[in-house]
């Protein structure tokens, strides 16, 4: 019988503090749906206008960048894309806008960075583009933007590695559509919506990598250059650690392949045991040679 009455009492309890509890999250959701109604959103959070809604970037990998498309450097000379190709080193593209008040000023910063702490310098392992995407933007601008950057990059001698470029609408536009950079105008903020990545392309024109963002670490971007040229710059290490190392997309970074590690742990198995049989099978080469004497 109190074991009843307990039930009933501990159900009545239950039913005590539930009551005023639903009844405050109905007024809570009635609150809510009156100031919904009071301010209506014109759009949904996840929607965005349309102008914006094809704006990234479409990994191009292998393609052939057009090399006779023309440029303005930052000295107003008129170059064609092939002068920064020389079949044997790889050439990175950053895809900016100078006046840009703050993704690109971003990227380049953490491009900078990056390869401010790697031990290969532009112009020696590599060439830089910094290329204009607005087609209103001039050498005026291209020239403060080096000059700006040679000072933080801080490596006498290595001008001749970094290069500011800008062109008309028309080159911009095929060169963007080859890497597969999607941009437009923002009316309202006076500005180009657009991502950020750092496009690199083997000697030859084709693009090899994307390192998407604004911040970078060394041995990606160093990976990503050796990469591009099949391991062919650098020391045997860094062809080693470029071997050993694969491109994940998902983390914009290159990890440890461990086949591949497997197979390196194998072939030097093979030579130890090389190095160390060789003189034993020597020595019972001469020890046979000499009994049948």
């Amino acid at each position: 019988m109190r074991k009843a009455q307990n039930s009933m009492m501990t159900s009545c309890s239950v039913r005590s503090l539930l009551v005023p509890a639903l009844s405050l999250l109905v007024a809570v959701g009635m609150g809510s749906g009156v100031r919904a109604e009071q301010k209506p959103s014109s759009m949904a959070a996840s929607e965005m206008p349309a102008e914006f809604k094809n704006i990234g970037i479409t990994e191009n990998l292998g393609s052939q960048l057009d090399l006779s498309l023309m440029f303005k450097n930052e000295k107003g000379e008129s170059v064609p894309l092939s002068s920064f190709y020389d079949g044997t080193h790889p050439v990175v593209i950053s895809l900016v806008y100078y006046s840009c008040p703050g993704l690109c000023n971003f990227h380049l910063n953490g491009v900078i960075d990056a390869l401010k702490t790697v031990d290969w310098s532009a112009g020696d392992k590599f060439q830089y583009l910094a290329i204009s995407f607005d087609p209103k933007e001039g050498p005026e601008l291209a020239v403060k933007k080096k000059e700006s950057y040679m000072k933080v990059y801080a490596r006498p001698g290595t001008e001749d590695g970094w290069h500011f470029l800008t062109s008309d609408a028309d080159t911009i536009k095929k060169l963007t559509e080859q890497v597969g950079f999607r941009y437009a105008w923002n009316k309202e903020a006076e500005e180009w919506a657009h991502a950020s990545a750092a496009v690199v392309t083997t000697p030859q024109g084709k693009i090899s990598r994307y390192l998407h963002g604004i911040t970078f670490d060394q041995r990606t971007f160093k990976l990503a250059l050796s990469e591009a040229t099949n391991g062919q710059i650098g020391s045997f290490v860094d062809k080693m650690v470029w071997y050993c190392f694969k491109y994940d997309p998902h983390q914009s970074k290159y990890t440890l392949y461990a086949f591949r590690i497997m197979q390196v742990g194998g072939a030097l198995i093979i030579l130890i045991l090389a190095a160390f049989m060789t003189p034993v099978w020597i020595r019972a080469r001469r020890e046979h040679m000499a009994l049948k004497k």
